[in-house]
């Protein structure tokens, strides 16, 4: 699909990786159209120019305003995380929801194109690196469940509905105005303690991470050039990065020497997947791949997350 001149919606588009395509679209030529509810995303990461709509995806009837018939795809972005609920039926039945609701309103006004963020976190505890391929899908988290969940639907209305899609699963996402995952956590904490640093785990927790700029980048090429009826992408790099690896990239980048003082065990909370990398090789395959190894994608955005909180 040509990108250029389309009419898209993006769903959590005031969030880290929705305002960044939505930025990219509108530079391509794109009519875009944000519905974000701004109960984690900020009004203000809306790119100039994009439409604007303040949306529950959880109620039909603000989906129904969001998901109009003149859209060429949906971005369908927007979902809670581990990170913002405790309620754990709650953050299920409210992803799945907002799934269930975007499709039921694209089957119902034409709209035939979705391009969907999932996770890793549908993998579970698999051999890395992790192929697409790569089954059965046992997620261990509530959120890599309802990854996996939104995952079932949207095959169904590719294969049955008729609505070509695009299904990413992200590696760990960095970049500016994040907060609520361990770069900002250990920022904030250094910020007000320079002296000592909690580390969750044993810090030999160990993932891939990736800019939010090559992310976007990636979406953009796989949706231009993927034309299967259902296309599933990792999104990651070929390299990972410890805990303490970023411990230590924060502390020189604050320009401070903190003592660690380790939580224990091999995982920072229930559901934490300790060791994962993504095999990228479909992605390279389709003639993209990332230039920003994982190391120094915590080290911008570490140096982009100082400027804002300290």
């Amino acid at each position: 699909m040509d990108l250029t001149d389309s009419t898209a919606l993006v769903t959590g588009g005031a969030g880290l990786v929705g305002s960044h395509l939505a930025a990219r679209l509108l530079d391509r030529g794109a009519t875009v159209r944000v519905a974000d509810d701004l109960s984690k995303g900020d009004r203000e990461r809306v790119p100039d120019g994009a439409e604007f709509v303040r949306a529950d995806l959880t109620d039909p009837d603000d989906v129904a305003e969001a998901v109009t018939g003149d859209l060429d795809i949906v971005f369908h972005f927007a979902a809670y995380t581990d990170t913002n609920y405790d309620d754990d039926r709650e953050l299920f039945e409210a992803n799945t929801a907002m799934t269930y609701n975007v499709v039921e309103r694209m089957h119902e006004v034409g709209v035939d194109r979705l391009a969907f963020t999932s996770s890793s976190t549908v993998y579970g505890e698999a051999p890395r690196p992790t192929p697409e391929e790569y089954g059965p899908l046992e997620p261990i988290s509530i959120y890599g469940s309802s990854k996996l969940a939104d995952e079932a639907l949207i095959s169904t209305h590719a294969h049955s509905y008729g609505v070509q899609s695009w299904v990413f699963r992200f590696a760990n996402i960095v970049g500016p105005h994040q907060r609520g995952n361990v770069i900002p956590d250990f920022i904030q904490k250094l910020d007000a303690d320079p002296s000592e640093l909690e580390i969750l785990g044993d810090g030999r927790q160990e993932k891939s991470y990736m800019h939010v700029s090559e992310c976007v980048d990636a979406i953009q090429h796989v949706v231009e050039h993927a034309d299967d009826d259902l296309n599933v992408y990792n999104l990651g790099t070929k390299t990972t990065t410890s805990v303490t690896d970023i411990a230590d990239i924060v502390s020189e980048e604050l320009g401070v020497d903190p003592e660690y003082a380790y939580t224990g065990g091999d995982r920072g909370w229930t559901g934490d997947v300790p060791k994962m990398r993504l095999s990228i090789e479909r992605l390279v395959g389709l003639g993209w791949e990332p230039s920003i190894e994982s190391d120094e994608a915590v080290r911008r955005s570490a140096r982009e997350l100082i400027d804002e909180i300290v």
